[in-house]
């Protein structure tokens, strides 16, 4: 009985442990979340949100949103049909493992190596330039492989009475997968769609490569084929996350400028300079007094030109004053 007391005192002292542990995160995340989100409302304003070439984020804001959407219509299709080829079709053997593996590597590689590949494929080979295409593209490549895999496992999450029980009332297995599993799977495989959603609203690298940054859209012009068209697929696209780092890297020049012009215009540097230009000067003086006549000198104050003053020993005084200097 005292064994059993005491267990049953340990897992209560350990889920009090555990509750407290949770809490202490969970209000450390939306303690994070408050401070990020009440933060940025208060230094919002509705022209913050123009869509105007300069000085606001509307334009990137709809570049990102439409990158995103056209990435999805490449990726989900595909992902979605890899998946059930994986969970229904694809036999246990080598072809389907390194298929796997590919998968996965895939799903691994950083985001810059996908953008160098998008660039020599889309860019150079296709001839597309920099434009939205090619950026949904890389961003397609890099969230094919988390659809691939969520989809899979949610078919191979499910019960086999699903299938079972469609096949034993007369369906085709196509049949089944599209009228029975697909839409008890639609949950988990929303899940993994928002998830790819999330990696195109912050993807910087790949992008850097391919979509260009170009802004300048005019939303009285719907002619698909012009450059200034939002609709246009073919024109550069300067995304919200580009648009961050732009104004990062470029912020940093600017400050790093302003840095300069306020030191040489400060007037203690000034004082400096003044001091420095009048030390030849003295240093000219000192040697007239000394009995030398010195005619020309150089920035640092070192005679070119001189009388010289001969000792008795035939040795010349010049030589000895630059030593000196």
């Amino acid at each position: 009985m005292n064994k059993i007391r005491r267990s049953i005192g340990v897992d209560r002292f350990m889920t009090i442990v555990f509750y407290c542990i949770a809490i202490f995160f969970f209000a450390l995340l939306i303690g994070f979340a408050s401070y990020v989100i009440i933060g940025g409302l208060a230094g919002a304003s509705p022209e913050m949100f123009a869509f105007e070439r300069s000085g606001s984020i509307g334009n990137q804001l709809f570049n990102t949103l439409y990158l995103v959407f056209i990435s999805l219509v490449f990726s989900i299709p595909i992902g979605v049909c890899g998946g059930i080829y994986l969970a229904m079709y694809a036999k246990q053997g080598p072809l389907t493992k390194f298929l796997r593996i590919c998968i996965e590597t895939l799903s691994s590689l950083p985001s810059i190596v996908v953008g160098l590949f998008g660039y020599l494929i889309f860019l150079v080979m296709a001839g597309l330039g920099r434009s939205l295409i090619a950026g949904a593209l890389c961003v397609s490549i890099l969230t094919l492989p988390l659809i691939t895999t969520t989809t899979e496992d949610a078919i191979n999450g499910l019960p086999q009475g699903y299938l079972q029980a469609s096949l034993g009332l007369g369906a085709t297995r196509w049949q089944s997968i599209f009228h029975v599993l697909l839409p008890a799977c639609v949950p988990r495989i929303m899940t993994g769609v928002i998830l790819a959603a999330g990696r195109g609203f912050g993807e910087a690298a790949a992008l850097l490569y391919t979509t260009g940054s170009g802004s300048d859209l005019r939303w009285s012009n719907w002619d698909l084929t012009a450059p200034t068209c939002p609709l246009n697929i073919f024109r550069p696209a300067e995304t919200l996350s580009l648009q961050i780092w732009n104004l990062q890297t470029n912020g940093q020049d600017r400050a790093l400028a302003k840095s300069v012009l306020r030191s040489s215009a400060d007037p203690c540097s000034g004082v400096q300079h003044r001091s420095k230009r009048s030390q030849p000067q003295n240093q000219q003086k000192e040697r007239r007094r000394s009995g030398i006549k010195l005619r020309e000198l150089t920035p640092d104050g070192i005679p070119e030109r001189e009388e010289r003053n001969i000792e008795e020993n035939g040795t010349d005084k010049r030589s000895k004053r630059i030593q000196q200097i």
